[in-house]
């Protein structure tokens, strides 16, 4: 027999499906239009390896402390919770200032999202998966609070899984946004 979080844990992932299937347009549309540069800047005179690797090594920790949070919400630990997912937020956090960062040098010099093809498709994706990490977070910050005054339920733990299952995506998404975009841009 399901119960009513079975029921919202599946129609969470038909969610995460729909998400996925926007994340591919997005990536078919960079592919095909990052070499579109109208004789703007490419990938790789602006992109920076090391920002792009401490973006990825800052989501890739805050997936396993996301990890280590749900584990002690499974044991109806709350101060673990809390101490694994307030790390896993500032990681998130992090990560939005080192992208922010990014995005603001870009503009900088000239290479907004009007520039040119390559440009838009850019800002777009990635544009699009630091959106999904801000309300990530938002999401994580209420859960923050919700563990801190509620006690366990199994509702709760099921709005929690789902939250830890969101980050999770968003991380995934990143590895590949790493491996397409930065890595591939690195090597035009």
């Amino acid at each position: 027999m399901q119960t009513q979080s079975d029921v919202k844990v599946f129609g969470f992932w038909v969610y995460l499906m729909t998400d996925l299937i926007l994340f591919c347009v997005l990536f078919a549309t960079y592919i095909v239009l990052c070499n579109n540069t109208f004789s703007g800047p490419s990938a790789r005179q602006l992109f920076s390896m090391q920002e792009a690797l401490t973006e990825t090594l800052l989501l890739l920790v805050s997936s396993f402390t996301c990890s280590l949070g749900m584990l002690a919400v499974y044991r109806k630990r709350k101060v673990p919770a809390l101490l694994w997912f307030l790390i896993t937020f500032c990681l998130g956090v992090a990560f939005l200032v080192v992208e922010l960062t990014e995005f603001s040098h870009f503009l900088a010099a000239g290479a907004g999202w009007t520039r040119s093809a390559f440009l838009s498709a850019f800002f777009t994706l990635v544009g699009t998966h630091g959106l999904h990490i801000s309300v990530g977070l938002i999401w994580m910050l209420v859960a923050l609070v919700h563990i801190g005054l509620r006690p366990f339920t199994a509702p709760s733990i099921s709005r929690i899984f789902r939250m830890a299952l969101f980050w999770h995506f968003l991380d995934l998404v990143w590895v590949f946004i790493f491996t397409v975009v930065y890595g591939m841009g690195h090597l035009q």
